[in-house]
């Protein structure tokens, strides 16, 4: 009995050990980040110029925001970043369920997300802009859209803004929507002609556009802004206030400016922004 109660002791302080010497867990992401701790930072991985899957990590302009504002976060030294591919239609159920800790993902803030996830910045904003073939004259303005065929993007509402009257729209024009998994697809759905446009911020468009190397064109006809956010867990309101802070700072010094003259000077159309958006507030 004394050997067994023995091994029974034995197996108990294994088991302690164990669990003491398991994954650290944090109030908010501010204290991960600041304990050097990795995070898993959910980008897109399909959108050219933004987050583009290359080797073994993404490029683009979200994906340079997230280490710079990551590394302002850690008193001005790089943070471990894992990165995670965050779609359109799954941002929300990934900060939820704890897969990735913070978003940099063309993440437009709007009422209907607020009540589900906490939003640091805007970083910057874009503004909602349409694509067509280089060769097609038809369509010259949102107006024109009527009777055409749009993509439709899953988890995306961009759509909205031109089938939809306000609020939840904007534009109200009947236009035929298609069906798409991603913005890739969008665009190679266009490419092959079984779409008349494709219609989100013009900052993705760009993207495309740039890859493309002349094949589509951007109007240049902006009819909304998007304010870019940085997604986190409902309710880290440390994370936010940090998270612009940095973002204010990347803006003072120049940073942000650099970043989008690197992913998106020189493209026809497209008017950068100047100057820092005013942040939305943490809640």
């Amino acid at each position: 009995m004394r050997r067994l109660g023995a091994v029974v002791t034995a197996a108990g302080m294994l088991a302690a050990l164990a669990a003491c010497g398991g994954d650290k867990t944090y109030a908010s992401v501010v204290e991960k980040v600041q304990d050097g701790g990795k995070i898993v930072v959910g980008t897109k991985w399909d959108q050219p110029s933004l987050g583009l899957k290359k080797g073994s990590e993404p490029e683009g302009f979200d994906v340079d925001v997230a280490k710079a504002v990551l590394k302002e976060m850690n008193g001005g030294k790089d943070a471990q970043i894992e990165w995670k591919e965050s779609a359109s239609s799954n941002r929300e159920p990934f900060l939820q369920n704890g897969t990735v800790d913070i978003i940099f993902a063309t993440y437009s803030i709007t009422e209907e997300r607020k009540a589900k996830v906490s939003f640091g910045g805007p970083y910057v904003i874009a503004h909602q802009d349409i694509m067509v073939r280089k060769d097609d004259a038809s369509i010259n303005a949102p107006q024109d859209l009527k009777g055409k065929k749009i993509c439709k993007a899953a988890g995306s509402n961009s759509y909205k803004r031109v089938t939809d009257p306000p609020p939840d729209g904007k534009l109200d024009i009947d236009a035929t929507t298609v069906d798409a998994a991603n913005y890739s697809e969008c665009v190679q759905k266009l490419s092959g002609s079984n779409l008349d446009a494709v219609t989100t911020d013009d900052l993705i468009l760009a993207g495309f556009a740039k890859q493309a190397g002349g094949n589509f064109k951007v109007l240049g006809q902006g009819f909304t802004d998007e304010k870019y956010g940085i997604g986190l867990k409902k309710g880290d309101s440390k994370t936010c206030e940090a998270v612009n802070t940095a973002v204010k700072k990347l803006w003072e010094n120049g940073t942000m400016k650099q970043l989008l003259e690197k992913w998106f000077g020189g493209i026809q159309g497209l008017k950068l922004s100047e100057t820092a958006p005013p942040a939305e507030g943490c809640s």
